[in-house]
């Protein structure tokens, strides 16, 4: 419960990580740890700071957070095992400012 978890997925892709936490829940791992946040390194700000012109190029608002999924080190193994046979490759990519 208290033992120092590692980081299996971090990523800008929120469907992965929704199929990945998915996958570890199925198939029983415990004391998973998930979330996102965001991660733009270059955020509107001043006057009309509110407005960011790249919103309106996909007609959409365009989604800029960093999803992670940390488990514990005992069950890393299994996690990314878990993960690979639905067919799913945990990733972890660094963001640096």
């Amino acid at each position: 419960m208290f033992e120092k978890k590692t980081t299996i997925y971090q990523k800008k892709d929120k469907d992965t990580w929704k199929k990945i936490k998915k996958a570890l829940k199925d198939d029983g791992i415990k004391h998973v740890s998930s979330g996102h946040y965001f991660g733009d390194s270059v955020s509107p700000n001043g006057i009309g700071g509110m407005v960011d012109p790249r919103d309106f190029a996909v007609g959409h608002q365009v989604d800029r957070d960093i999803y992670y999924i940390d488990v514990p080190e005992s069950e890393k193994n299994a996690a990314v095992e878990a993960a690979k046979r639905h067919g799913l490759v945990p990733v972890v990519e660094e963001y640096k400012d």
